[in-house]
């Protein structure tokens, strides 16, 4: 059935799901922080709201997609939950720390509304394609009920049920905490081998072929090789991200030294570089410090 759906955050993914929402059937009204997005929005077929409680009035569903748990917890406030639709669900698809999550879950429930994660995985092009990852954690019934409204921005195959609330973002941070490291690892592999005279191209096919090929060498290197630092995300989002993986360990009571060193890096790279765009700056700063440049 078609749902109401308030989505909250049209950037750079929010706005390829709108239009999936909007193609899917459903009725959207959407908010950003910039007044500027609204032409976007509208150009889609979705209404404009002037601010999260006017979008949020009387929908079915309440999607985040901002930046991080700072904006989402500025955004949710108790008003926003309280003017929902009776037997709403708010599905956050920010890559939200698990601490911030669970107050903005109690007030959700406070109101009597449900609750799913579902922080996506993949570029603004997956999104636009409708080829994202979802890490979903919650009630396996609430999923149920709201899996053919995810459908409409991926297909099922790629919507993974984690387990109870907090689980979602644990996992997708999981992720980024293991990429960014395998491009911290593969980066040095690469500087010393390139140091003892292989060529970098002839390296980094023959890892790609071996125990120790990975996605990130098979699929993400050749950008690198280009001089494309991946500017589509801000280096102080990562180093957040970071932290707050790094504390969950610290808090569970589990290992995190690898962690801990790839944090460093990105604090690092923070330092020289700046609060910019760039997934691969740590990788710029590793080549900096080594005084080559890791091109073929």
């Amino acid at each position: 059935m078609p749902s109401r759906v308030a989505l909250v955050g049209v950037g750079r993914m929010g706005t390829p799901l709108c239009g999936r929402f909007v193609t899917a059937g459903h009725a959207v009204t959407a908010f950003d922080l910039r007044p500027e997005r609204e032409e976007a929005v509208r150009t889609l077929g979705a209404d404009w709201a002037s601010s999260v409680t006017a979008a949020a009035a009387g929908a079915d569903v309440l999607v985040t997609v901002v930046p991080g748990p700072d904006e989402a917890e500025a955004a949710l406030r108790d008003a926003v939950f309280s003017v929902l639709a009776s037997g709403a669900v708010w599905i956050d698809m920010t890559s939200n720390a698990p601490a911030v999550a669970e107050v903005l879950r109690e007030r959700a429930r406070a109101h009597g509304v449900d609750v799913l994660e579902a922080p996506v995985g993949g570029s603004p092009d997956d999104a636009e394609q409708g080829r994202l990852r979802l890490f979903v954690g919650g009630s396996p019934e609430v999923l149920d009920r709201y899996r053919p409204l995810l459908e409409a921005v991926t297909t099922s195959d790629r919507i993974s049920h984690m387990g109870g609330p907090g689980t979602g973002y644990t996992t997708k941070l999981l992720i980024n905490l293991l990429w960014f490291g395998q491009a911290a690892a593969t980066a040095e592999a690469l500087l010393l081998g390139r140091r003892a005279g292989i060529d970098l191209g002839v390296l980094r096919d023959t890892l790609a072929d071996s125990a120790a090929g990975s996605d990130f060498i098979r699929r993400d290197l050749s950008a690198l090789f280009a001089g494309n630092y991946l500017p589509s995300y801000g280096l102080d989002r990562i180093r957040d991200q970071l932290e707050v993986i790094t504390g969950e360990a610290r808090d569970l009571g589990t290992p995190h030294a690898i962690a801990d060193t790839v944090l460093r890096l990105h604090r690092r790279a923070l330092e020289r570089f700046g609060p910019v765009n760039g997934e691969l700056l740590a990788v710029a700063l590793l080549e900096e410090v080594a005084g080559t440049l890791l091109r073929p």
